[in-house]
């Protein structure tokens, strides 16, 4: 077994911030096992593939190029996908968990026989002992999850079978170019010869985006509210004090569930991932479920009643008080001294 592949998702040109927070994560461990770090990207009009992934890290970009490749339907890129890693037999491969990861990952995985972990929250490496057969497993890829309704963190190995695959969540992994870097070698697949025309007996007619209306993702500073808010009217206060901020409103999912505010804004395990400058975490206990969509924000502000809410534990600085009244506080001195 060889290298490690990361699957790059395609639109219109663009390579997928999923994709790229996965090279990031993908070089540090490809260092780790000293190979090298290997890249597919699927798709038409590919030509400036390679300058959006070679600064993280690719050593080989493979291409496969063809008008009928894009948009993605399943059948092809799975055929190209298993048909790279029949041939380059890399030891890990990598898929974001987004609607063309959480498709195309599984359809790879059956057809090769081989293991796959979905909706991985941390990567790691690391050795197993099997007492059952007094064998080590060196160098295994640690696929680490929320399980049993994100009340435990999952640590899942592949000892037996390779490639090891995974499906990781956005915003989970660190997106970060590296300052120096040398342009990769690129090769590319010959995709008429690895496709026939029943790979392309799907054909999308119509294709329909609609932008999300909130992009929470992306937001730098999130003022969060669990169910401790009490209810939709109090969820005001945040979208006040957010609005003040510059920043969005997120939810955990008791917040959700009770319909204090909308599904689109939930943060955790069934929701977003986020890492923003500064989350704010008012009435939200902290359930592992949450912690998981949350936990890598550059700083955590926690407004609670309970002192000894899970969320204190995590957070940089902690309020004892009830949200509605700190949160008019804080408005009411951030105006005062804003000026």
């Amino acid at each position: 077994m060889n290298n490690l592949l990361v699957y790059c998702e395609i639109d219109e040109g663009q390579v997928a911030e999923v994709s790229l927070e996965l090279l990031t994560k993908a070089r540090s461990l490809a260092h780790q096992l000293n190979c090298q770090l290997e890249a597919v990207a699927i798709g038409a009009s590919l030509d400036g593939i390679p300058d959006q992934v070679f600064p993280y890290g690719v050593d080989i970009l493979y291409v496969a190029e063809d008008p009928r490749l894009s948009p993605y339907t399943t059948i092809p890129h799975a055929s190209i996908v298993n048909r790279l890693i029949r041939q380059e037999q890399p030891q890990i491969g990598l898929f974001g968990a987004t609607s063309i990861g959480r498709d195309l990952a599984p359809r790879v995985a059956s057809a090769l026989r081989s293991g796959l972990t979905a909706d991985c929250t941390q990567l790691e490496i690391g050795d197993h002992y099997e007492k059952r057969i007094d064998t080590e497993y060196k160098n295994l890829l640690y696929q680490i999850r929320p399980a049993f309704g994100g009340n435990i963190l999952a640590t899942i190995i592949n000892p037996e079978t390779r490639p090891q695959l995974a499906t990781v969540r956005e915003g989970v992994m660190k997106k970060e170019p590296l300052a120096d870097f040398r342009a990769g070698e690129i090769r590319k697949l010959p995709v008429v010869e690895w496709l026939s025309d029943t790979d392309f007996v799907v054909e999308i007619i119509d294709r329909h985006i609609e932008q999300r209306k909130v992009n929470i993702k992306a937001a730098p500073i999130i003022v969060a509210g669990g169910y401790g808010v009490g209810s939709k009217e109090n969820f005001q206060l945040l979208y006040d004090l957010a609005e003040l901020l510059g920043g969005e409103v997120g939810a955990s999912r008791a917040a959700v569930d009770a319909g204090f505010t909308d599904h689109e804004r939930q943060v955790g395990q069934t929701g977003v991932t986020v890492r923003p400058k500064l989350y704010i975490a008012c009435g939200i206990s902290g359930q592992i479920q949450h912690r998981a969509g949350m936990e890598e924000s550059s700083m955590i502000i926690s407004i609670n009643k309970d002192p000894n809410a899970p969320i204190n534990h995590i957070a940089d600085y902690t309020i004892i008080g009830d949200v509605g009244e700190v949160i008019p506080k804080m408005i009411r001195y951030y105006k005062k001294n804003s000026k």
